[in-house]
């Protein structure tokens, strides 16, 4: 496929990853891949839910990064891959498959794509959604107790034992090899960094 624009955006747990990822498909006229890291969890089939729930789930290594490179490799040449599906409930990927087919704009998210050389060199773009930490562990703790059946409690403790300390040892480092980066301090400041990130995709593909 020609002309095949990989699109990054990286950021901390509840940065707001997933919301600028929806805004910038909203405002193009392209057909846009959105895949996402956190799909390509490891399973722990082997394991107890007791075990599970004790992984270290920010760590680079918690993530099978080698098949999600292969797959935008795919992507970009133009076939179709299957992306894993995780559980979080369960704190495991499941059996289940989504089919994925190639566009013009594939855009992956996660926490620390930006942290892995080989997804790197796979991007044209590379975003990270910067946002204070009182601000992710807010919108986090609202996201995991809504959305994934996890206690206040069980969301703090993760919190301070491995989020934290992963953020500070592989996700904010990434932050430099940026192309752009997103501040979500302001409306304002949000929507100027998403205006020059559609204007350079649509100059792109143009």
């Amino acid at each position: 496929m020609d002309k095949v624009l990989v699109i990054g955006i990286a950021g901390g747990s509840g940065s707001g990853k997933t919301t600028l990822s929806n805004r910038v498909v909203d405002a193009l006229d392209f057909d846009v891949t959105t895949i996402t890291h956190d799909n390509y969890y490891r399973a722990h089939h082997d394991m107890a839910y007791e075990e599970r729930t004790l992984l270290n789930y920010d760590h680079p290594d918690s993530y099978e990064t080698d098949l999600l490179a292969k797959h935008l490799e795919q992507l970009r040449q133009g076939k179709a891959v299957e992306c894993p599906v995780y559980d979080f409930s369960i704190h495991d990927r499941t059996e289940k498959t989504i089919l994925i087919e190639p566009t013009p704009i594939i855009i992956v998210e996660g926490i620390l794509i930006l942290s892995d050389p080989k997804l790197r060199e796979l991007m044209d773009i590379k975003v990270f959604v910067d946002a204070a930490a009182d601000v992710r562990i807010l919108r986090r703790l609202q996201r995991d107790v809504r959305e994934r059946g996890r206690t206040i409690e069980n969301v703090i403790s993760q919190y301070l034992t491995t989020v934290k300390p992963m953020h500070e040892a592989f996700v904010e480092p990434s932050k430099r090899y940026a192309d752009i980066i997103v501040p979500t301090d302001g409306e304002g400041s949000a929507n100027m960094a998403i205006d020059l990130l559609v204007s350079r995709i649509q100059a792109h593909l143009s």
